[in-house]
Order: C-alpha cells, then sequence, then structure tokens
C-alpha cells in the first residue's frame, strides 16, 4: 500500500486552493443557494426577504463570474492580438524595392557597414560597383572590412552552360551570355578580389566557387539584406537587420559557402596596378584555378578589363 508523502499532501492542498480561488464565484453561488435551500426546507415561516436576498446574492454571484470569465477572454484576444502585431510587424521589415530604390538601398548599405557577404551569379554588379565603393569607404573611415564572395566556379562546365543558359533567357537584355561570357565573368571576379585585397591590408576577402548556378543575387551587409535579380525590371527585397529573415539567411549564405571550393587569396601572386597578362595567369595557377587552354592573351586582357573596368550593368 503506497502511502502519501506529505510534499504530496501539501500539493494537493495547494491545487485545491487554487482551484477555489479560480471558481470562488461558482462556490459562493452554489453556498448560498444550498444554505437558502435547506433554510427554507427546514423553517417554512421563513421570511421572503430572506429569500430573495439570497437570490440576488447568487445572482451577484453568477454575474461576477461572468464578468471573470469575460476578462480572461479579453486577455486571451490581446495575448493573440500581441502576436499577430509582431507577424505583421516582421513582415513590415521586409520592403520590396523597385528601379533607383534598389541602387539606392545598396548606396546606404555601404556606407558604415564592416561585412559584405555576397552570393550570386558571376559578380559584374559586386566587381563594378560594391566591391570598390567598400574598400573606399573603408578607407576613408580607417576600419577594417570583411567580405565573403560565393560566385558559380568558372571551372565547372556544366554550371557555366546552366548559368549561360538560364541569363540568355531571363537576363534583362545585358547581351548576349555564352559558356565563354560566363567563364570570364567569374574569372574577372577572382582576379578584382585578389587585386583588391593586396591594396587594402585591413581587407578580409574571401571567395567561394559554387557548383550550383543561382536564379537569384542576395547582398547582406551589417544593416539589412538585398535580394535582387538580374533583371531590373523585376521587384527586389530589403530585409531589416534582427529579424528572422535575416538571421535565416546568414545561415544560409554560411551554409552555402561551406559546400562550395574556397580559394586561398593568401597564396595569391602579387598583381601589378596594371596587371599583366603574365601576371593573371600566375594567379589563377596558383589559385588552383587555371584558365582553359583555348584562352588566348587577348581573352585574359577582357578577363583583366572585366576586372578592374567593368561597367554598372545597371547604369541608364
Amino acid at each position: 500500500m503506497t502511502r502519501s508523502t506529505p510534499q504530496g499532501a501539501g500539493r494537493r492542498l495547494e491545487d485545491a486552493i487554487a482551484w477555489a480561488v479560480r471558481n470562488a464565484d461558482g462556490i459562493v453561488a452554489i453556498g448560498v443557494a444550498l444554505a437558502v435551500g435547506l433554510m427554507d426546507v427546514l423553517n417554512q415561516n421563513m421570511s421572503d426577504n430572506i429569500v430573495s436576498g439570497a437570490t440576488l446574492l447568487v445572482l451577484a454571484a453568477l454575474v461576477y463570474g461572468g464578468l471573470t470569465e469575460r476578462r480572461r477572454r479579453v486577455s486571451d484576444i490581446r495575448a493573440a492580438t500581441a502576436g499577430t502585431s509582431r507577424a505583421i510587424e516582421d513582415l513590415a521589415m521586409v520592403r520590396t524595392l523597385s528601379g533607383a530604390e534598389v541602387a539606392l538601398a545598396h548606396e546606404r548599405a555601404r556606407r558604415t557597414t564592416t561585412r559584405w557577404v555576397f552570393k550570386g551569379g558571376t559578380g559584374t554588379y559586386l566587381r563594378a560597383v560594391t566591391l570598390p565603393e567598400c574598400v573606399l569607404e573603408a578607407q576613408r573611415q580607417r576600419r577594417s572590412l570583411s567580405m565573403k564572395i560565393d560566385i558559380i566556379n568558372p571551372a565547372d562546365d556544366q554550371v557555366c552552360t546552366a548559368y549561360a543558359r538560364f541569363r540568355s533567357t531571363f537576363g534583362g537584355g545585358f547581351g548576349e551570355w555564352t559558356v565563354e561570357r560566363t567563364r570570364k565573368e567569374a574569372y574577372a571576379t577572382v582576379v578584382a578580389a585578389g587585386w583588391h585585397r593586396q591594396r587594402l591590408d585591413t581587407l578580409e576577402i574571401d571567395v567561394h566557387l559554387s557548383s550550383v548556378a543561382p536564379a537569384l543575387r542576395f547582398d547582406l551587409s551589417d544593416t539589412c539584406l538585398i535580394i535582387t535579380q538580374d533583371d531590373p525590371s523585376r521587384v527586389s527585397l530589403s530585409v531589416e537587420r534582427d529579424r528572422p529573415l535575416y538571421d535565416y539567411y546568414v545561415t544560409e549564405l554560411h551554409q552555402s559557402r561551406e559546400q562550395a571550393v574556397k580559394l586561398d587569396l593568401r597564396e595569391a601572386v602579387p598583381l601589378s596596378d596594371e596587371p599583366t597578362v603574365d601576371e593573371v595567369r600566375r594567379l589563377l595557377d596558383r589559385l588552383g584555378l587555371p584558365l582553359p587552354s583555348s584562352f588566348t592573351d587577348r581573352d585574359v586582357g577582357d578577363i583583366i578589363d572585366k576586372a578592374l573596368r567593368a561597367e554598372n550593368p545597371y547604369r541608364r
């Protein structure tokens, strides 16, 4: 036979008291009704005033119970409304951008950021605007800068073919995208990263090469995440920092880099202010990313121009 412990008995007593407090209105109503009913049975000469007063007391207890239940429901509604308000507030932090708003959002993001994470196709806009402007701001403000770049692997025929096909279909009218052009654009981003790294000691820059052709472009700074497409006529998105979607993509972009090939730019050979064809070839060889044998010196010259003198594809 199991004997109850003092702790168990004490807990049952606490539960009973808590139940009585929560249902005090009902207990009062039932108690008064029983008392008056018994008195009425045992004493047939009970005054009508007593019965009427008891009835009012029971009704008052029931009304009190109804008001208490209403307060509980209002409290539940307020709690649910607060949750909805938070959800709406989070959604409000995802803004749509179009036209000139996209460039303005990038400009604001670059002003004070100490890090920039990019994931996209070949990084044309990154080379033309984001990378040089971020480096310039870091120099002006005498601060460090961390950049992580995730683009397609120019040595991967399959992903270059897939990306060229995608851009040819949905590229938004930025010229013909061939496999050769795709490779040159990606090689140029690698050269640009190495060139800028050698000219800013406080720049920490990593390049990751992916075997998956992306359909979207992600730019993440200290203040926001900007999601764009290669077609500027389509709507872009901006997500403020400290919002769930921003934090989700911090993790997503990290995982994407973990599955890509990382280049060790510390092994890069020196590049002149105006790199030569031989320097670029040696750089890519040292990084384990040799140019195709079909690439001529003229092709390497195109890569150098795209690396250091890329045109903003969205300037009109």
